[in-house]
Formats: structure tokens, sequence, C-alpha cells
């Protein structure tokens, strides 16, 4: 006489179940494992410190902690944004960080008009991208060492121009009132270059037939730079002014090269002050350059955001 099969236990139902669940959406999570490496990377270095460093501008701390390991800060609440109101080189670096964010712009209606320039089939073409390209290759330090000495009045180019038309170079990083704009410049050669690739990148998109009913219909020159070519490129527009914002929000490095926040603090901007005022040889108060960080990183927020809903709202139109 024959047994009969044995019945699946619990267990096994619940593996089969288990199985079946995964089996069936394979396809809706493959994406997300994929991405959980750098979604993982991400969450600990750059949104856990952001956490971090808001919490921190609620204390007054030196970053040191006690013997037994207790931390040595002092909640202090909301002292350090009040303090920021009445601190002259806070304000001093929001003018200097605004008005790079303004003059910074410049870098993508310039770079699209070398990108104009340089998308024509002709004999060297290929050569003149390579000149264009080659700052975004090199280093910011690099950079900011070539305009030191470019600035340099004894043996830099400005002082020899200067000198050739009779007058008296000027020493554009020793002062206050003309050095920030020197760093300003010496910052959008680099972004020129950037928005010059992505301008050249989108014109190659650009739908060849869109341009020959526009031909057809009468519009050339701007009109057709304005109607048909610029709505092409807006993908390109749009990436080149979100890097060129946080380019000019994040304008450290220059800063660190060219004059440390000199001459006498008036060319500091948010992110070395920050830099200046917890983490430089005689930065102590890990709580204030929090404080600043987080005002730096409300304001990128700001801007970056309005930039994704215009995006979205035009998507969403389209």
């Amino acid at each position: 006489m024959s047994e009969a099969p044995a019945q699946p236990g619990p267990a096994m139902a619940t593996r089969t179940a288990q199985h079946g669940w995964f089996h069936r959406n394979r396809i809706k999570l493959a994406p997300w494992l994929f991405l959980a490496p750098a979604l993982i990377f991400f969450a600990i270095y750059v949104v856990i410190p952001i956490f971090q460093s808001i919490w921190i501008s609620f204390y007054e701390w030196d970053g040191l902690y006690n013997a037994d390991g207790s931390t040595r800060a002092t909640w202090v609440g909301l002292q350090h944004y009040i303090d920021l109101m009445d601190d002259d080189r806070f304000m001093t670096s929001l003018k200097n960080n605004v008005l790079w964010l303004v003059l910074f712009m410049l870098a993508v209606p310039v770079g699209l008009g070398i990108a104009l320039f340089l998308n024509q089939t002709v004999t060297g073409i290929r050569l003149y991208k390579s000149l264009f390209f080659f700052p975004f290759v090199i280093s910011q330090v690099v950079v900011g060492l070539i305009f030191s000495w470019f600035y340099n009045p004894n043996f830099g180019v400005v002082g020899f121009v200067w000198e050739f038309f009779g007058a008296t170079p000027p020493a554009i990083l020793a002062d206050e009132n003309l050095v920030t704009y020197g760093i300003i410049v010496a910052g959008l050669w680099p972004q020129i270059a950037y928005c010059m690739i992505l301008y050249l990148t989108g014109l190659n998109n650009v739908s060849p037939d869109q341009i020959e009913a526009g031909r057809l219909d009468g519009a050339k020159g701007w009109k057709m730079l304005w109607h048909v070519i610029l709505p092409q490129l807006w993908p390109a527009t749009f990436l080149a002014i979100v890097v060129t914002v946080i380019g000019a929000l994040r304008s450290f490095d220059m800063i660190a090269i060219m004059t440390q926040g000199g001459p006498y603090g008036s060319s500091n901007v948010l992110s070395y002050y920050m830099y200046e005022t917890a983490l430089s040889e005689y930065g102590y108060r890990y709580g204030y350059g929090s404080a600043i960080a987080v005002v730096l990183f409300a304001i990128m927020l700001i801007f970056i955001s309005f930039f994704l809903w215009k995006m979205w709202r035009d998507e969403k139109g389209n």
C-alpha cells in the first residue's frame, strides 16, 4: 500500500511565499539593489553630516572631549544664528557670496557663445576646442596660482600692460575694492569652459528638422537662436545654471590659494569663513562654524529647489 505524499510544512510554505514575492518583484527591486551601495555612501557621507552640522550649530563646542570621553559641548540654542547677524565678517562673506553668485552667472551665456562658435566644421576646430577645454581639466589650485602670478604688479601680465600704457599697475589681490572681482574672474575661466562643454553636448542633440523648419519659416540669426535652438538646449542650460550656482556658493579653493580671505577679510566667502572659524589653525568654534555652514546650505538649497521645481513644472507642462 503506497504512502500519501508528505504535505509541505509551515516553514516550507513561508520560504515558497517569500521566493515567490521576490520572483514577482525582481524587476522592480533590481534598480534599488544596484543603487543601494551609492545610496548608503550618500547617506553616510552627505545626508548624516548635514544633520550633524545642524545639531552642532546649537552648541558651543571646541571640538574636544573630556578625559572620560564625555563631550565638552554646551547647549546655546539659536544664539549662534543671532550672533551671525551682528558679525561684520559674516556679513562681508555673505555679500561676497552674493557677488560671486551674480557675476558667476556670466559663465552660462559666455559658455553658450563659445559653444556656438566652436560648433562648426572648419579646419583646426578640434585644436580650438581643446584649447578652450583646457581650463576645465586643470586643478583649481593651479588656476589660482596662475592668476596670482598674472595679477602680480611686479612681474605679472597685468603689470606689463599697465606699464606699457604708462600707468602704475594695481595690486589687485591687495586692494580691498578689487580683490573679490579679481578672484571671480579667475574662477570664471574654468567655469566658462565647463558650460561650453555642456552646450557643445547639447548642440549635438539639436534636431536638424526643427532648424530646417525654422529656416523655411524665415527664422535666422537671433530669431533662430531664441525660438528654435535655445528651447532645445534647456536641459543643458538647466544643468549649467545649477552647477554654476553651486560653484559660486562653494568658492573655497580659489580664496584659499589666492588670498586666504585677505586683505583684512575683504575677500572672504561663507565657505572659507566657516573653515577659518571651525577648522583652521586659529579656529576652535565648531558650533559657530556649523551655523555658518547651515546658512550656506540653506541658501544653496533654496536655489537648487527653485530650479528643480521649475524643471518639474516644465516637464509636467509638456
